[in-house]
């Protein structure tokens, strides 16, 4: 899997760029601030449908400017497909796969696999809970899309159980009691969606964690003793049946959850139980990851985590697009070289750096210079 072309139309600070790709590495060399992560963050849009930077749409589209378009031409099993997102900032965005339109953009997902490796991924270690919920339900979606919908369907279930309990809270008793027959429904709706979720959740960390602990050893073999050890544990926010991930007794027990948190609820006016209070537990030897892992040590198992990843997708049958922005400045020479080794063999590589130097010589390729938002080959 790989990207052949990508097109950009007012996204961020590029009017227009055309810019031909192929398999093996491929560098994007230049200043600070002229324009390289947005490259990368358009490849990286292509399959998630999301930033890796921001929350929302609206900055990706050039300042002055009412939409922008984001065209890839992804090379699949020998096959080409035309992807074409129109990004538009207090609307529906719009996608097409070849020239045909889709009825939702999530239907995209699934074409184009992307690890994407950045500094924000200190995040994953040293961030909140939602960043390393985010990333599993990103590396979920990226296996399978059709987790999307559920996903979506969660999110919204949440959304109306917390604008039911925020009334409930603040009205009358008559109006409460009719608020708490209705909370009952949307416990069924919300544990239900959760369960499937939660049961999907389990199962990945399952398979990422020997994944992890494996690339860890590796990245930090010369870590000092009893810090080489990475562990991984999900933490729910309620009492989970033990060894279990099947569907339904996740969600008698996000039920009996609900219920017993009930009152509090009430009282804040939020949901308290649920994946969405969720938290992947990231530790080195027998110490948590935040708030004790060293500024190198929280490097060396956001690589692992990204590298598992990435070890997770190939599994499935696909190379996933390896995307590393800008991270080769901010890693010591032995975690430089032992990336750079990881993912030589890797079917496309795209690399943002400051200056040639920082990226190692056995990802030297096909090489671009990016000043002031031009792209021309190096």
């Amino acid at each position: 899997m790989h990207v052949a072309h990508l097109s950009l139309r007012d996204f961020r600070s590029y009017v227009e760029a055309e810019v031909p790709l192929a398999p093996g590495p491929t560098t994007f060399v230049g200043p600070n601030g002229q324009g390289k992560t947005n490259l990368v963050e358009a490849v990286d849009y292509v399959a998630t449908l999301g930033s890796h930077r921001v929350a929302t749409d609206a900055p990706l589209v050039r300042v002055g400017a009412h939409r922008s378009v984001v065209r890839a031409r992804v090379v699949r099993d020998g096959r080409e497909a035309l992807a074409e997102i129109e990004i538009v900032p207090g609307g529906a965005n719009r996608v097409r796969l070849n020239r045909a339109p889709l009825p939702r953009t999530r239907e995209l997902l699934g074409l184009l696999r992307v690890v994407l490796f950045s500094p924000e991924d200190l995040r994953l270690v040293k961030g909140d809970p939602s960043d390393r919920r985010g990333f599993l339900d990103q590396l979920l979606v990226a296996r399978s899309p059709r987790l999307a919908a559920v996903r979506a369907d969660y999110d919204r279930v949440l959304r109306q159980r917390n604008a039911l309990l925020k009334s409930a809270s603040g009205a009358r008793q008559s109006a409460a009691d009719g608020a708490l027959r209705t909370l009952d429904s949307w416990d069924d709706h919300l544990a239900r969606t959760g369960a499937e979720l939660l049961a999907e959740r389990l199962r990945l960390v399952a398979m990422l964690r020997p994944l992890v602990e494996q690339r860890h050893a590796e990245v930090a073999a010369s870590a000092a003793p009893g810090r080489t050890t990475a562990t991984m544990g999900y933490v729910a926010s309620f009492e989970l049946p033990a060894e279990s991930t099947d569907r339904e007794t996740l969600r008698a027990a996000l039920l009996a959850g609900l219920e017993l948190r009930r009152g509090d609820e009430l009282d804040r006016g939020v949901t308290l139980v649920g994946p969405h209070r969720d938290e992947l537990q990231l530790g080195l030897g027998d110490l948590p990851a935040r708030g004790y892992a060293s500024h190198g040590e929280s490097w060396s198992l956001a690589l692992s985590l990204r590298l598992a990843a990435y070890d997770l997708l190939r599994a499935d049958g696909d190379d996933p697009v390896l995307v590393l922005d800008d991270v080769f400045a901010e890693l010591d020479q032995d975690r430089r070289d032992h990336l750079a080794k990881s993912v030589a063999e890797a079917e496309q590589v795209l690399v943002t750096a400051a200056v040639p130097a920082d990226v190692p010589s056995s990802l030297s390729g096909i090489r671009f210079d990016v000043v002031d938002g031009v792209v021309q080959r190096g």
